[in-house]
């Protein structure tokens, strides 16, 4: 009988094979099954007339195992948002195991997610969003490196809408300044084409000639945005550095990464543009996904309304 831990190690291995996922995405599978595997029952000794390679019985569930393994993730405090994640983990683990022949029905196929209410995504207005960029470099100051590299991050962050990922993977190959376009891949190694606005390339050639050459120190490497040893920037670094920059900035709102992902599509949508367009530059497989934005945006429309209308 195959080992469980076999078995999921085979699933995300086929997930990084033919789905092209990220390590980053691989590691919150891992972690996902790992509340599955910790609800199922201990395997029963194998007998001799079991088949090699065959799957553990204990994972054929019945709906009330199911709807037990739910009230368990509850108990444990889980987010509904994190319980979702799980059942859906779960749910692609058993189709992996139907597609490769050990399972005949996937009991988790009738198990629908719990709804819950979407939380609108928290952006930045116009005027926090300025502060924060202008931020850095120090005024008067272009003699700073990391300065002169954070501001590059941030005006190609909010110029492009990247996730925190794909900026720090982005490299020299993947930038054209000239025309003013990058190419980014997202997830699953989608690849896409993105414009970057007239700020964000100057200041990007400003780092490139400058800040960026320091910290290589003599060194080769094919990324854009390295921290002082000429070495990538990590997404945890990026989130470090944005932080630091809000809070230099004065920016009360809590700022991550995707904050500014979400300012960039919902500052596109206020200024009139095109669902479809804003879907293709932030890499949305899905339209449902980007139409979160038409909602913030309603909220916003709702919140002029409000304070000019004479008779709201």
């Amino acid at each position: 009988m195959t080992n469980l831990s076999d078995l999921i190690d085979r699933y995300l291995e086929f997930l990084r094979v033919e789905r092209s996922l990220s390590q980053n995405t691989l590691e919150s599978y891992a972690r996902d099954l790992v509340f599955f595997v910790d609800f199922l029952p201990p395997a029963a000794p194998a007998h001799e007339e079991e088949k090699p390679g065959a799957t553990p019985p204990h994972l054929e569930l019945s709906q009330d195992d199911i709807r037990f393994f739910i009230h368990g993730l509850r108990a444990k405090g889980l987010a509904q948002r994190s319980i979702n994640r799980i059942l859906s983990s779960v749910r692609g683990f058993y189709k992996f195991l139907i597609r490769e022949g050990m399972m005949g029905k996937n009991p988790f196929s009738l198990c629908e997610s719990p709804r819950f209410e979407k939380k609108l995504p928290s952006f930045l207005s116009p005027e926090e969003t300025r502060l924060l960029i202008e931020s850095t470099p120090d005024p008067g100051t272009r003699s700073d490196p990391a300065g002169i590299r954070d501001r590059a991050m941030l005006e190609t962050l909010y110029a492009t809408g990247l996730r925190a990922t794909e900026l720090v993977s982005l490299k020299l190959n993947d930038l054209n300044l000239q025309s003013g376009f990058l190419l980014s891949f997202g997830k699953g190694a989608k690849e896409r084409l993105v414009p970057i606005g007239q700020e964000a390339l100057k200041w990007l050639k400003e780092y490139l000639v400058g800040p960026r050459i320091i910290f290589l120190k003599n060194r080769p490497s094919p990324y854009v945005f390295l921290n002082h040893s000429g070495e990538k920037l990590t997404r945890q670094g990026f989130a470090k550095i944005l932080k630091q920059r809000a809070l230099k900035a004065g920016v009360a709102t809590n700022v991550s990464p995707h904050t500014l992902r979400h300012t960039f599509a919902t500052h596109l949508l206020e200024g009139g543009a095109d669902l479809r367009a804003v879907q293709e530059m932030l890499g949305h497989a899905d339209i449902s996904t980007t139409q979160i934005y038409t909602h913030v945006n309603r909220e916003h429309l709702k919140k002029i309304y409000d304070k000019h209308h004479p008779r709201a």
